[in-house]
């Protein structure tokens, strides 16, 4: 009999702040809201029985440690999104390293397991940045999850493998659900995606996955959970995505871990990963 296929859930664990590309030195100026939709999706992933991976964002980790520490208490899968939210591409190799390290001595404090995975702010690394997965790999890291199939203006690689694989580095890369069509990689993997497409196409595209034999890999922000978070001002476009009908976010998240199996990103290597037969 066939194995059930379980699908990674992610969380970039990070405010509303961090990833609206607003200046960081006004970080320290802005509401801090994170607890709000944290609180609402470990709820939610209470309710189904999953447990996830959180990416943790070294900054977020300091503004709210106890709140990775009850993340942790619960079962969920600590990672490491990096400290700074910086772009990776945009990033000297040691500085990247500085980033990276600066974030594990953070998580280090707050938890007891391993860190063994990565994501990088706004899925930077892209191609030319294969050096950031050689860094990973030197800091005792096994897996990332940041190199989206697709072409985006501020990420991807719609070239890259679309499916779980083991980089020259050693990595185990995890992509972020696409689903082809049309000889085109679409992204489905969630965050704004999950709000601006049907969810019955996320639903397809993602069980698409499971038809050809892999697992999807989902992903969300807790402050998608907390549509009264602030209405900054930033590029038209940056907001459209940002904003985009954030209250459908909780009701669709619960429909989805209602029709999907999801467990950890660590679960899903170990299930698919180099090495299962």
């Amino acid at each position: 009999m066939a194995e059930k296929i379980i699908n990674a859930f992610t969380v970039d664990f990070e405010d509303w702040f961090h990833g609206i590309e607003l200046d960081p030195t006004t970080w320290d100026t802005c509401e801090d809201r994170l607890a709000v939709g944290t609180l609402r999706l470990l709820d939610l992933l209470a309710e189904a029985n999953v447990q996830a991976t959180f990416f943790i964002l070294g900054a977020a980790a300091q503004q709210a440690p106890d709140l990775v520490r009850e993340i942790a208490s619960k079962g969920h899968e600590i990672g490491t999104h990096g400290y700074g939210h910086e772009f990776v591409y945009r990033l000297e190799r040691e500085c990247f390293r500085r980033d990276l390290e600066r974030s594990l001595e953070v998580l280090s404090g707050l938890v007891t397991e391993p860190i063994r995975g990565y994501r990088a702010p706004y899925f930077s690394i892209t191609p030319g940045c294969e050096w950031a997965l050689e860094e990973l790999a030197k800091c005792g890291l096994t897996y990332d999850s940041s190199v989206f199939p697709v072409q985006n203006y501020r990420y991807g690689d719609p070239t890259a493998p679309r499916w779980l694989h083991q980089r020259a580095s050693g990595v185990v890369e995890l992509p972020p659900s696409t689903w082809r069509f049309a000889g085109r990689n679409i992204p489905i993997a969630g965050g704004a995606y999950f709000r601006i497409f049907p969810y019955t196409l996320t639903r397809f595209g993602l069980l698409q996955a499971n038809t050809a034999g892999h697992p999807a890999v989902f992903y969300i922000h807790p402050w998608e959970l907390d549509p009264a978070h602030p209405r900054a001002i930033v590029p038209r476009r940056v907001a459209t995505t940002h904003y985009w009908n954030l209250r459908a976010t909780e009701p669709r998240l619960r429909r989805l871990l209602a029709d999907m199996s999801f467990a950890t990103a660590a679960a899903v290597i170990e299930q698919h990963g180099p090495g299962h037969s």
